[in-house]
């Protein structure tokens, strides 16, 4: 113990500047999804890289099928701030996703298939998970054309050397 102690304390390296994001979205609400395309966002505004690696339900962000009709999750959700019955009348999904995208417009947030594309035109690289999209039986033509590749979570990992991992 008194080793531990008597060992001299190493200089603090002085912060260095991040270079690359690699963001998981997992989710795929408009509140799973818009965190990560925001930070993907704000580190392009940046000058910083980024990936996005879209896995399980996140896919949805980047499904041709599925992209423009994203929905805000009332069921179970914490954030609404409502008894988990009230989120399961019908129509309350639809009502919240409006609200909120009224929101979001006032603010000058685009709508997810806008967003994509933007980001997509910015330079951030778009990922799909190669065991996600097994299970769920896709394929590279299921996605929008901003998807560069199919990749497993071990090349996920290789092309996010050196960068920070977030996860939405």
């Amino acid at each position: 113990m008194t080793e531990l102690l008597e060992q001299p304390h190493e200089t603090t390296a002085k912060p260095t500047t991040i270079e690359k994001v690699s963001i998981v979205v997992s989710k795929g609400s408009l509140e799973g999804i818009y965190p990560a395309l925001i930070m993907a966002n704000g580190a392009r505004m940046e000058g910083i890289d980024a990936d996005l690696f879209f896995t399980f339900f996140g896919l949805d962000a980047i499904r041709k099928d599925r992209f423009e009709k994203i929905k805000v999750a009332t069921v179970g959700n914490p954030g609404m701030h409502i008894p988990t019955w009230i989120g399961a009348v019908p129509g309350m999904s639809w009502l919240a996703t409006k609200m909120m995208q009224r929101q979001m417009e006032k603010i000058d947030i685009p709508p997810v298939p806008e967003f994509v594309e933007l980001l997509g035109d910015s330079g951030v690289r778009f990922f799909a998970c190669k065991a996600t999209v097994d299970m769920f039986g896709l394929s590279l033509e299921d996605f929008v054309p901003q998807v560069e590749e199919i990749i497993s979570v071990g090349e996920f990992y290789e092309r996010s050397a050196g960068a920070e991992i977030v996860f939405t």
